[in-house]
Formats: C-alpha cells, structure tokens, sequence
C-alpha cells in the first residue's frame, strides 16, 4: 500500500511533536511515524529516578507550557512522558504508532519512506529519531572474556537488581555521574565509577537555564562571525542536579582513572592493579539513528550527514531534527528543540512552494 503527504516526519518524540505543530500551523498536509508504540519517546524509557535538568516553564515544546509537578523543582521522566502524551492529543497531531521505519529512498520524484505496511511517497522528510536507539559502547580489551553483566544506559533501571554486586560504572558524563549516584546510596551495592579524565561539574547553580543560555549565546556568536564561546561544553560535564551533589558532597562519588583492560571476573589497570566485579554498565553515549536514511548515500566516512541548519546539504528535501548540536544548538532538549523545528518547517514551506 502507497499513500502520500506533503512532510512525512520519522520519530514521534520531543523533535517529532515540535515539527508536527509548526507543520499544522503551517496548514501542511503531514504524518508522523512513530516505532515506539505509546507516546513519549525516550523519556518513557529513562532509567526510574531520573529528573529533568531544568524546572518545567524550562523544559517545554512550542506553544504550550509543561506544567509543574507538585513537589519537584525539576520534574520526574514520568512527568515528561505525560506532558509529551497530552502535547500531542491537545495540538491533534496525526502520529501513527507503532510504526517501525526500515528506510528512506528516492523514488519517482518523492522520498519514498517505507514502512512495515504502507510505503508513504513524501514531497519533504524531517527524520526526528534522536540517540537512544543506538547507543555506544567503545572497544576495551577483555570485553569478550569478562563472565559478568555487560549493560548500557539504556539498559539501566534502579538499583535494586545489583544488590550484592560489585558494579563499575563507565563514563564521565551526566549519565554515568547520575547513575554511580544512584547506586552509590545503597549499602549492599558495591561500586567503581571510572572516567577518563577527572569528572568536570558544573557549577551548582546552572542547571537546563544556564545550559539552553549557553547554547544560545555560541549560536548567536558564530552566526554573527565572533569567535565561538564553546557552549555547553565550555561549562563542564556534569550538572550538579541534586542526587549528584549530594553523593559528591558526602564523598560517595569518588572516580577512578580509566582500567587498561577487563578480565573474566573484573578488571585491571595499567599498574598491575586489579579489582573483581559483577557487571559493567557503559554510559558512554550514543551515535544519531540514522539507518533508516543509508539509501540516500548522504552520511560521510564519520557517520555523519552534511546539514545547513538542519536541511541536509545534498537533499534539499531531507531535515534532520534534534540529534544536538550539529542540527541547532541544543535540539536534542526539550526547550531547544523548538527554534530549529520552526527553522525547518519554514524551509520546507518555502521548498514545497
């Protein structure tokens, strides 16, 4: 079955819903294709005590405010996951679910998107898929000899499922900061959190604010030819968001330089030092999803696509929404991804024109 429409969107999450209302506004005929098959995108799968790094009037999509959750200056993932479902039903966004996208391709004219049962023929793509469907794990010697668990973030829950276990946790990012905290509370769970250079903290005031500020201020720099600031990166690492800073403070959160190699029941380091361990958990981060889109032939030797903004440099039709910096500062957030999706309906109004 073929059916068509001026925009089909893949990816129904935070960048999907910020594209999908700036295409109703701009009385386009669209679709959105979803694989997941309840609203709420990556947030409904975030481990259980996560909270959002900014508070909600900071963490909200174009046109409707997320509201506050009682008790929390910084909302829960649970809260995000509702204030996604009930986006979409108040602005009637048409997300078809689930949905699993194998591919995109030129085809008579259209970019054919194929789906597991109906091909749609779209005059424009935005492919909003994000990061957490694929996520990074780097090559370390041992880690086919290593008997124990080898989980990722994605894979990550409560503490709870570790208790008696020895677990390291790899990774100097928020993720691996949040989680070594996470676990770090809970007497029966012993831990060695590594990274590989001396974790970097934001200062304890800055939280998702400053951060959408920061990123701000580098775009409107390089956009007017001044030296870039650095953005977010210039800050540090690591937001102090509560649980952090208390594990840190109370001297919880201790790193350790990066081991040399796994062994078959823990670790060792350069030195000769070694450790035991029942399972690694790699918060290492994530690659864009982008499979979906190898027919085109647009990504280069490092995986990437060419973009301007977020129109693809070699496919005027294509736009690629949310996946961080390199399509718009700060996409990949709630409160950031809202600029660059009016940018790319506007691109594509202008193209379909």
């Amino acid at each position: 079955m073929t059916r068509q429409a001026d925009v089909v969107v893949v990816g129904g999450g935070q960048a999907g819903l910020a594209a999908g209302f700036y295409l109703r506004r701009a009385g386009l005929d669209f679709v959105i294709l979803d694989a997941q098959h309840r609203p709420g995108g990556a947030w409904r799968h975030m481990w259980d005590s996560l909270h959002l790094f900014s508070p909600a009037a900071y963490s909200s999509l174009p046109g409707r405010p997320m509201p506050v959750q009682p008790g929390h200056t910084y909302p829960e993932a649970a809260h995000a996951v509702d204030y996604l479902a009930a986006y979409e039903q108040r602005y009637e966004i048409p997300v078809q679910r689930p949905v699993q996208v194998r591919e995109v391709r030129c085809e008579d004219g259209f970019l054919c998107v194929e789906g597991d049962t109906v091909t749609w023929q779209a005059r424009a793509v935005i492919s909003a898929t994000g990061t957490w469907w694929r996520p990074f794990v780097p090559a370390v010697p041992g880690q086919d000899v290593f008997a124990g668990r080898q989980l990722h973030t994605v894979d990550y829950r409560a503490p709870k499922e570790f208790a008696g276990q020895h677990v390291i946790v790899v990774g100097g990012g928020n993720s691996g900061a949040q989680i070594a905290a996470d676990l770090a509370g809970v007497d029966d769970v012993g831990l060695t959190w590594v990274t590989r250079r001396p974790p970097r903290y934001l200062p304890d005031d800055i939280d998702g604010r400053a951060l959408f500020d920061a990123a701000t201020a580098r775009r409107r720099a390089l956009e007017a030819g001044r030296p870039d600031t650095g953005g977010v990166a210039s800050l540090g690492d690591i937001v102090a968001v509560s649980p952090v800073r208390a594990a840190r403070d109370a001297g919880r959160l201790i790193h350790r330089a990066m081991f040399d190699h796994l062994t078959e029941h823990g670790f060792s380091w350069a030195d000769g030092t070694t450790a035991e361990a029942d399972t690694v958990i790699w918060c290492t981060g994530f690659r864009p999803a982008l499979s979906h889109l190898a027919p085109l032939g647009l990504r280069s030797p490092r995986g990437r696509i060419a973009t301007d903004g977020t129109r693809a440099t070699d496919e005027p039709r294509l736009h690629l929404l949310g996946y961080g910096d390199w399509t718009g500062p700060a996409s990949a957030t709630l409160i950031g991804v809202g600029r660059p999706a009016r940018e790319a309906v506007s691109q594509i109004s202008d193209l379909l024109r």
